[in-house]
């Protein structure tokens, strides 16, 4: 177990100089919009972890809990769901920058921005749910149902641009990628180090949350003791 967390820590902390590497340097500068579009390719990594795979896993873990009522899918969901707020969190805060030098405004009601503004409420919602469920059965099955019904806002944010009139970017259809190969494997590279990311923080969350146990339990055994 020791080897595989040395090697997952030091597999992220290799790959986030090279990924920005490969955005700062290695990928050409965009025409139109210069400099500021390098963003993009950190903007791109952090929705691929916190808009799909941090919260579809919040999902298989609660439909998994439901039918188990194992506690450690229970954890294994309320602690993808804090990764995949803060990779949100991300989304929405480097979204704006882009959008200022690309649209001349920091937010626009698009429906991309809006389903992502929305996913993101729904999974802090999740999060104070699940946060007053501790050692509580039933909220944390409510919790439980609470992030598999957010997970339909998912495919709602991805397909929201080619449902409805949107301003924002398509880089990647059937057709392929609409950018350089230079441009794709800096984005590649993005998504690669914030999926390494995820999962050395999944990693350290579900440590401290297994010593959290432990003090716990030391702790009832203390009072049962006196």
């Amino acid at each position: 177990m020791g080897g595989r967390s040395a090697w997952l820590s030091w597999a992220t902390f290799a790959g986030i100089p090279v990924s920005l590497y490969l955005a700062l340097v290695y990928a050409p500068e965009e025409v139109t919009m210069g400099p500021i579009q390098r963003i993009f390719y950190w903007h791109v990594g952090a929705a691929w972890v916190g808009l799909l795979l941090a919260f579809t896993v919040v999902f298989v873990a609660s439909v998994a809990y439901l039918r188990t009522r194992r506690r450690n899918w229970d954890t294994l969901a309320y602690c993808s769901a804090e990764i995949g707020v803060l990779f949100t969190t991300i989304v929405l805060l480097t979204g704006p920058i882009w959008a200022k030098a690309a649209w001349n405004t920091y937010w626009t009601w698009d429906p991309r921005l809006t389903t992502t503004l929305v996913l993101w409420f729904i999974y802090l919602a999740y999060l104070v749910v699940r946060g007053s469920a501790e050692g509580n059965e039933r909220k944390a099955r409510l919790a439980a149902v609470f992030g598999i019904i957010g997970w339909v806002d998912v495919p709602i944010v991805f397909l929201s641009i080619r449902w409805w009139r949107t301003i924002h970017p398509v880089v990647i259809d059937r057709r392929g990628f609409h950018m350089t190969p230079e441009m794709v494997a800096a984005m590649l590279g993005g998504i690669a180090a914030f999926t390494l990311l995820y999962f050395w923080f999944m990693q350290q969350r579900l440590r401290l949350e297994e010593l959290r146990r432990e003090v716990a339990d030391l702790k009832d055994e203390l009072r049962e003791g006196v």
